[in-house]
């Protein structure tokens, strides 16, 4: 039986990517070495560090303005990160509440300074995003969640402000054409959209930077890792290769224009088959759907677990909501095909069929 991936992260990785980053455990490139045994700063590895590097910015299409960091701890460490190097103690940083991460990014900065949460959509369940906000002219940066993986909510296109803009782009990065350049700051961790677990991708504008008066921890500070190129201490060497291929793959299939046509017709498939389903229902206002993960229920609770049950009998991997949510999540990253969609459509159909 064909398996379907739809897991929210670790997710689906195009077969070209699993298959080079096999090879590579076994023989990196005909050297006679595992690539989880080669040095990291080997002239082997500085290579596929420098075109990870160079395919960030060359998706991003950004400047020498901007540095690529390829760090440990994920995108939660960004919580703290992020803070630790940009607000002082004194300041105010200004944050976005769309969602359950961008919660618990606010909480973390409240440890480095003074936070004031100017959208708050906790109100409706997390169910929209709320635009309608005032950022303070003294503070420190604004921060928001591109794409909340949870809610299954996203923004379509970022907030103008007058201060540096952060983004957690982490489940939607590289899933469509964007103007990175409104951002002063994005980190993302590469499980979701960009590779393997185990590496955090971080693109920092260096004007933002050593700015504040707060001694940083040597290991936390953006322009200590700027200096030592992302090698301050031993990198994932294996998650940041498969980070690189997949950029790669992204580069070779027509880069974010391509990406983006092709997440709009799996997204929008999936969508119009849960409207035309009365059986089904999608809380979050179409204005406001995520086109990396759609969240939707079915209105007789009692069917839920049937559904889901048909699911793992016929391949469907991971489309359990999470569980402070519930539900059903449908994940569909780039390298997920529209035909694993339509299968699960077809399915929806039958089981509608059935029990509507």
């Amino acid at each position: 039986m064909k398996l379907h991936n739809f897991n929210s992260g670790p997710s689906i990785l195009p077969q070209p990517v699993l298959t080079q980053a096999a090879e590579a455990i076994i023989n990196y490139n005909n050297t006679g070495l595992s690539l989880l045994e080669i040095g990291h700063r080997t002239n082997w590895f500085q290579e596929i560090l420098q075109e990870a590097k160079d395919g960030v910015k060359k998706l991003m299409d950004l400047d020498d303005q901007y540095e690529v960091l390829f760090l440990h701890g994920g995108a939660t460490t960004q919580f703290m990160q992020v803070p630790m190097n940009l607000l002082d103690t004194n300041a105010t940083a200004a944050y976005c509440d769309n969602g359950i991460w961008g919660n618990k990014a606010w909480k973390e900065a409240k440890h480095f300074g003074n936070v004031q949460v100017v959208a708050d959509s906790s109100d409706r369940h997390y169910q929209y995003i709320n635009k309608e906000f005032t950022v303070p002219a003294d503070a420190a940066y604004l921060h928001i969640t591109s794409n909340n993986t949870v809610e299954g909510t996203q923004w379509h296109s970022y907030p103008t402000t007058h201060i540096p803009l952060i983004a957690d782009m982490s489940s939607d990065i590289f899933s469509r054409p964007t103007d990175f350049k409104k951002c002063d700051l994005i980190y993302a961790g590469a499980q979701k959209n960009m590779g393997a677990a185990g590496v955090n991708l971080v693109v920092v504008k260096k004007s933002i930077l050593g700015k504040i008066a707060r001694s940083i921890p040597t290991i936390m500070n953006y322009q200590k890792h700027i200096e030592a190129g992302s090698l301050m201490n031993t990198p994932p060497v294996f998650a940041v290769y498969v980070s690189m291929l997949t950029l790669r793959w992204v580069i070779e299939q027509g880069g974010l224009t391509e990406m983006g046509k092709r997440n709009l017709a799996k997204s929008t498939l999936l969508y119009n088959t849960i409207d035309a389903l009365p059986i089904f229902n999608a809380p979050v206002a179409k204005e406001y759907r995520s086109e990396m993960n759609a969240v939707f229920f079915l209105n007789d609770a009692a069917l839920e677990e049937p559904f889901l049950a048909l699911c793992k009998q016929e391949g469907m991997i991971g489309v359990k909501g999470y569980r402070t949510v519930g539900g059903v999540r449908v994940s569909m990253y780039n390298a997920l095909p529209i035909e694993s969609v339509q299968i699960f459509c077809d399915l929806m159909h039958s089981f509608a069929q059935k029990h509507g």
